[in-house]
């Protein structure tokens, strides 16, 4: 009896050593509660989300047909947890304050030729300029065939943006003013699966974005 109770408490502390310290996850590594796709953005609304022993899965449902999943709740300052691991050949992200049409600062997950991991761009926002001339360097930081850790932050009514890989800080930039849709100052967080075609290859045949650990940090 007493080795099963050291075997279950060293079980719930590696599920705990999992997220950063004072993190909360909104990703229960079994279904898709508390988040939900959208119907309205352009890259599609694939319905090839899944979940399998605890990582969030997505692949385009039919050719060309991405899509993003988005949060319920809104957040306005806050830092966001994660792992993930594409497949090459697709183009992903993550969404910070998206607004249900996709329109977010996004850090990329462009895991193929010429893309990038952790840089900033303005997904369907006009005049997002960020520095990203660390980011390009996201190479030396990648586990090639493995899990990633990525963690992002936003904050400010200008956002303040900082994103990290594997522990290596590649964004610390704050915008010129804010360029979200409508001034937002709050959005969802959203995970995204590019669309493609062939004047815009951004996902090979059978290819998968896989997320896990999904937590986020509230701020003041």
């Amino acid at each position: 009896m007493r080795s099963l109770v050291l075997l279950l408490i060293a079980a719930l502390s590696a599920g705990a050593a999992d997220i950063p310290a004072g993190f909360k996850r909104i990703f229960n590594d079994k279904d898709l509660k508390g988040w939900h796709i959208s119907e309205v953005n352009h890259h599609g609304n694939t319905k090839a989300w899944t979940v399998k022993d605890g990582v969030l899965m997505v692949t385009q449902d039919k050719p060309g047909n991405g899509g993003i999943l988005l949060t319920d709740q809104k957040y306005r300052n806050f830092e966001v947890s994660l792992e993930i691991k594409p497949d090459f050949g697709c183009d992903g992200g993550l969404f910070l304050r998206s607004s249900e049409k996709g329109e977010a600062y996004q850090v990329m997950i462009d895991y193929l030729d010429k893309g990038m991991v952790g840089g900033i761009y303005g997904e369907r926002l006009t005049g997002v300029r960020a520095d990203n001339s660390k980011a390009r360097e996201w190479q030396k930081y990648w586990k090639k065939d493995d899990w990633n850790h990525l963690r992002a932050r936003i904050e400010g009514d200008v956002p303040h943006i900082q994103v990290w890989l594997n522990g290596t800080q590649l964004v610390d930039w704050t915008d010129t003013e804010n360029h979200a849709a409508g001034g937002a100052t709050e959005g969802m967080i959203a995970v995204q699966a590019h669309f493609t075609n062939e004047k815009t290859p951004r996902w090979v045949p059978g290819g998968f974005h896989r997320f896990r650990n999904i937590a986020v940090k509230e701020l003041p």
